[in-house]
């Protein structure tokens, strides 16, 4: 695989725009779609963390105010570089409409505000499913010579087949969520949405605009997946530890405005947890968080 260097990395603003072209290429293209995914990785340096937007980032998603930089706000520094992949003339599938299912983050260090981070992204792992297409964006976040963060971020394209996918593997019985106590509710207010799209520059519409997600099947806009994940993991800040794995899947969308009740369940070295409905229980997220050694 080549790498390619973007510099400058394009603003996110910049890239949606794009993506809205790339969807209606791939929505209109007749005939079988790409079978394959570019054979390319982006790479960038000279990341930097802004302190005013990461000060805002940790009091919106209630994070201690310190130079640590938060794994959330890691993958908001690095997320241009995926989604300048996806939005390329030869990625298959279409960007906006894309359901972000899962994430997995290893961090093997805290990273500081003021470090200057380097990252190379690249789309992997194309798999059959039963309602279109699972494709990973793999991200690695490097200080100097020293992988300090690893991320992959699981998309569905819904209702696309791609012709080269590999076979969906088996489903492993689903693990049980997490069965403890009700730590916290969160109230999210119609604009967290907006608010969140203010620290992250993720202005998908439909998180930020009642139209945008009308267009794809919402009756309201919905809070962004790593929101929901990223409020978590503030609230596990005892169990993390400095170097930790963080997997969330997300089974279900919270329409704005709504609420979330946060479960944990200390299991071994770890924890469990899940959001869901407060009355209805209807579950929207689970995951672990597991600190490495």
């Amino acid at each position: 695989m080549r790498e390619q260097r973007l510099e400058p990395v394009p603003s996110l603003g910049s890239l949606y725009s794009r993506a809205l072209a790339a969807t209606a290429r791939t929505t209109m293209r007749r005939g079988p779609v790409a079978d394959r995914l570019p054979d390319v990785a982006y790479v960038a340096g000279g990341l930097r963390a802004d302190p005013a937007t990461l000060s805002a980032y940790q009091e919106l998603l209630g994070e201690p105010g310190t130079d640590e930089l938060p794994a959330g706000y890691v993958h908001v520094l690095a997320f241009p570089l995926a989604m300048a992949l996806m939005v390329r003339p030869d990625f298959p599938l279409p960007v906006l409409g894309m359901v972000h299912t899962a994430n997995r983050v290893v961090q093997h260090r805290p990273v500081l505000l003021g470090e200057e981070l380097s990252a190379r992204a690249e789309a992997r792992s194309p798999r059959a499913h039963r309602k279109g297409t699972l494709v990973d964006l793999v991200v690695t976040v490097e200080v100097g010579e020293e992988t300090v963060w690893e991320g992959v971020s699981t998309y569905l394209a819904r209702g696309i087949r791609l012709p080269g996918a590999a076979e969906e593997a088996p489903s492993s019985p689903a693990e049980e969520e997490a069965g403890g106590g009700v730590v916290a509710v969160w109230s999210l207010g119609a604009d967290t949405g907006k608010r969140y799209a203010e620290v992250s520059g993720d202005r998908n519409p439909i998180h930020v605009s009642r139209l945008g997600a009308r267009a794809f099947g919402f009756p309201r806009p919905i809070a962004h997946g790593m929101y929901t994940a990223s409020r978590a993991l503030a609230q596990l800040a005892r169990f993390r530890g400095d170097a930790f794995t963080w997997e969330v899947e997300f089974a279900g969308p919270v329409l704005l405005p709504g609420k979330v009740a946060l479960s944990v369940d200390p299991a071994g070295d770890g924890v469990r947890y899940a959001g869901h409905h407060p009355r209805s229980g209807r579950l929207h997220l689970s995951g672990t968080l597991t600190p490495r050694t």
